[in-house]
């Protein structure tokens, strides 16, 4: 009764590499905005194609400067008052950035904002097809006792 059944190699959790998770969330999203636009360019409007691809790129670009911004912050510890608020800038810098990208390709009419904020949640897809998949190992490489 003392005995542990035996583990599907105990590497089916294992992280083979530091960022690989941050590594599939980004293909993750990047699989699901090029996705949507394939599946909603011969169906939607002109406008609602270009608003899920505005807001897939800067759903990916926000991972990116989010990922690296978050690491910057983290790793200043011992660097002096000034940069730290240059760096805790950086991280505020990039919401004026999308916001206004955003206010000028609705200004000039060229997507439709429902569609853009959509395109926005391609995070939200990668993070629940990277659920499912870490479900399916669970299942798959479960113990049994």
């Amino acid at each position: 009764m003392n005995e542990i059944a035996h583990n599907a190699g105990g590497h089916a959790f294992a992280m083979d590499e530091e960022g690989a998770l941050e590594r599939r969330l980004f293909r993750c999203m990047v699989v699901a905005v090029a996705v949507a636009v394939a599946v909603c360019a011969p169906f939607a409007h002109w406008r609602v194609t270009t608003g899920l691809l505005l807001g897939g790129v800067l759903s990916l670009v926000n991972f990116h400067w989010m990922r690296s911004s978050l690491a910057a912050a983290l790793g200043a510890g011992n660097l002096k008052k000034l940069s730290r608020a240059r760096i805790a800038s950086r991280y505020v810098l990039r919401y004026f950035v999308i916001s206004l990208t955003v206010f000028f390709a609705y200004k000039l009419n060229l997507i439709s904002v429902a569609a853009t904020l959509v395109g926005m949640c391609s995070f939200v897809a990668a993070v629940f097809f990277e659920a499912f998949v870490q479900l399916y190992f669970a299942i798959i490489y479960r113990e049994e006792s």
